[in-house]
């Protein structure tokens, strides 16, 4: 069978980690396989669709770069891919299982199934509706909710991540597939979906795990044959004491992309989230991953979201960037103040601040003193764990120093960084408190790129007269 996967979400909000994380290992799938990746939207419960979700899901895999070859926007030889557009697809197989004698019109109100329940928890029983089947059910006139009749039956299945697995009869009950507003519930509707769109292999969280035996007695009164089924397990949250959720505030995946994570290093992230090839390497080209992924390699206990882990793999993406394609794509990250500069000087910012970058919403504050003159932060010196055990007179020698050092300077590399290492031995001073002075007053930021970098883009003309305002401020 050729491989074909789907990734099946509900337009009810953003996506975040979680529900990326099952698209990108479908996409995955489908692209070692040279099969297809499809998007379906499953927007069967209408009371829970947030207007644009459906929108934004489709910009979200766009935006990491996740092609689908089927999908709502595109079409393909298997749509609609919209479950609210294949209502009559439902009722079609609805009418089978009502042939076979396994659906039933369900005349109960939602007040006489509470008391049902009840009575069952009065008992100190579990509750299954098929205890409770009418003997002679209505002819199904879809106003009412349609049963699937189930047969309750030990199973045992095999599943990619989760291995062998097994249920007994009593988690198997009777369910609705057809509700009262003509809409199928997903227990239904997904596996009518995958079977007309020919889908090899359902990849889905393991929330589903319980439903399995149910969907299993569904698969056998269609006479369908199961796709191959991989489950995965939860992505944790920080503390890793529970599932990663919006409630605890997951964050939308187009906000990472907002703030500069490049679209390459949240799929190396992603896919690390309970997979690793046995290797210890952490960080993975998207080619690496299609050649290397495997579902037999992802783990069975929950991954844990990370976000140090993110941002040192997205830095390790930008430090493997050229300086000149880095430029490229930072664009729209500048302050405002680096307008007034030229290209030329804003590469050379660029290239010191490349390897301490870990994602592009940085860059304003990493460079915001190349661009703009801070004011004076007496703090920076008074809360130096260093600096402040010097007193006013000698750091201010200290600054004189360095001035009439680089004044003579002609502000190459080489020389401002030999005129540092001078000054080091001339002041008889230790590099925390010389570099550590001079940094605070060229730029006013608790900490800045290499210092002889620093000072050799800022130019000769700025950086002294930087240090002397500096001086200035000592000695007031």
């Amino acid at each position: 069978m050729k491989v074909r996967t789907r990734f099946a979400p509900s337009p009810t909000g953003f996506l975040h980690v979680g529900g990326i994380r099952t698209a990108l290992f479908a996409w995955l799938v489908a692209r070692q396989n040279n099969g297809k990746f499809i998007l379906r939207l499953e927007d069967t419960d209408q009371k829970r669709e947030q207007k644009g979700s459906d929108k934004h899901i489709v910009s979200s895999l766009q935006a990491l770069g996740l092609d689908y070859d089927e999908g709502p926007d595109i079409g393909g030889n298997y749509g609609p891919y919209r479950q609210s557009e294949r209502l009559e697809i439902y009722k079609q197989w609805a009418s089978k299982l009502i042939a076979r004698g396994r659906a039933y019109a369900d005349p109960y109100t939602p007040v006489q199934v509470q008391n049902f329940r009840e009575v069952a928890q009065k008992n100190r029983k579990p509750f299954l509706y098929r205890h409770h089947r009418p003997d002679s059910p209505p002819d199904w006139d879809e106003r009412m909710p349609l049963r699937f009749k189930s047969e309750p039956k030990d199973y045992r299945w095999q599943d990619e991540v989760m291995g062998s697995l097994s249920a007994s009869t009593d988690v198997i009950d009777d369910f609705i597939i057809i509700k009262s507003d003509g809409f199928p519930t997903y227990n239904f509707a997904h596996i009518v979906d995958d079977a007309e769109m020919k889908i090899s292999h359902i990849i889905r969280g393991q929330e589903f795990l319980a439903s399995m035996p149910n969907y299993l007695n569904l698969y056998e009164a269609l006479g369908l044959d199961h796709p191959t089924f991989v489950t995965l397990p939860h992505v944790l949250n920080e503390q890793g004491n529970k599932k990663l959720s919006k409630r605890d505030g997951a964050k939308d995946i187009l906000e990472y992309i907002k703030d500069g994570f490049l679209p390459e290093a949240l799929r190396s992230f992603i896919a690390t989230l309970g997979w690793n090839d046995g290797s210890v390497q952490e960080v993975f080209s998207t080619t690496e991953l299609i050649k290397k992924f495997s579902l037999k390699r992802v783990g069975r206990s929950g991954a844990h979201f990370d976000k140090r882990r993110l941002n040192w793999v997205n830095g390790s993406f930008i430090r493997s960037m050229s300086a000149n394609e880095l430029y490229e794509r930072v664009t729209d990250y500048w302050p405002a103040e680096a307008s007034d500069y030229d290209s030329d000087y804003k590469l050379e910012v660029l290239k010191t601040v490349q390897e301490r970058l870990k994602f592009f919403a940085e860059l304003p504050e990493l460079t915001i003193f190349f661009f703009k003159e801070l004011p004076i932060d007496k703090k920076l010196i008074s809360g130096h764990k260093q600096l402040k055990k010097v007193n006013k007179d000698d750091l201010r020698l200290l600054l004189e120093a360095t001035n009439a050092s680089l004044s003579e300077s002609d502000f190459s590399m080489s020389d401002i960084t030999n005129r540092l290492n001078d000054l080091l031995e001339l002041t008889n001073t230790k590099p925390t408190v010389l570099f550590s002075l001079i940094r605070i007053a060229i730029t006013q930021v608790p900490a800045s790129p290499g210092l002889a970098e620093t000072l050799h883009v800022l130019g000769k003309q700025v950086s002294i007269a930087r240090v002397g305002r500096q001086i200035e401020a000592l000695g007031g």
